[in-house]
């Protein structure tokens, strides 16, 4: 029989069958006279045994001495193939937990799923869609400079900056932040963020005392002034450099 009429008979397709002769399970017969390969009763036999392995999870490159020693072999590899099942079904179940998590706060499924409740809060909280992209952006980028050991820390502050009242007042600070373009004048912008800065200040003072260890943003600050220099204006980089400022000076 040809290879389509193998395939076919198997419930495989011709470029599976043409994978196993690649990789050494299933050994290409000679060609006839006019060019094509002509397989037997053998081949189809060892083509369902082959089929039948991968389908319960066994590789590739187990094959070979599966299926010319099957006694020999099974019992190790089965030990093998059910541990590594095992461990499979452990991360699935790690996933669906995440994803229900994901559903019931209706989190966004880009963002670390520790995050993702601040920014549905934000969401309800019809902050400017500019600014929340902005921020949801940063996050993105600062969740993946600290590493995931270090997010569980990094969800207190934002669980912080969750509250009512700082997501009332920070409403109102962002619309102003908005607002903010080529007319804006000096005094607007240092009201701002003098605003900004005393909302911000108690609230990082309160986690900086909270846990054992700091929360090292050091490595993060270019890579933020480098995205927020692309994506806000003049104007409101003058108010973040001055919050910036604010903030580190000494108390």
């Amino acid at each position: 029989m040809r290879s389509s009429e193998l395939a076919a008979l198997a419930g495989v397709t011709v470029r599976a069958l043409r994978h196993y002769h690649q990789v050494g399970v299933l050994d290409e017969p000679p060609r006839s006279a006019n060019g094509y390969r002509r397989y037997d009763v053998h081949h189809l036999i060892r083509l369902l045994r082959i089929k039948r392995l991968t389908a319960l999870g066994f590789p590739l490159a187990a094959l070979p001495d599966l299926l010319d020693q099957p006694d020999a072999e099974a019992v190790e590899l089965l030990d093998q193939l059910d541990d590594e099942l095992a461990a499979q079904i452990q991360r699935l179940e790690a996933r669906r937990a995440v994803v229900a998590e994901l559903r019931r706060d209706r989190g966004a499924p880009d963002l670390p799923h520790e995050l993702a409740r601040h920014f549905a809060a934000w969401a309800d909280a019809d902050a400017p869609a500019t600014l929340a992209r902005v921020d949801r952006e940063q996050t993105i980028l600062v969740a993946h400079l600290v590493g995931e050991e270090r997010l569980p820390r990094l969800a207190q502050l934002y669980e912080r900056m969750t509250d009512p009242g700082v997501m009332a007042a920070s409403r109102k600070l962002y619309a102003r932040m908005d607002e903010l373009g080529p007319g804006s004048d000096d005094a607007e912008i240092e009201r701002l963020a003098d605003d900004l800065a005393a909302m911000v200040a108690p609230i990082v003072a309160e986690f900086q005392a909270a846990g054992d260890d700091d929360l090292d943003l050091d490595a993060v600050a270019p890579l933020l002034s480098a995205y927020t220099g692309d994506v806000l204006n003049e104007a409101q980089r003058r108010v973040l450099a001055r919050v910036e400022s604010r903030l580190s000076a000494p108390a």
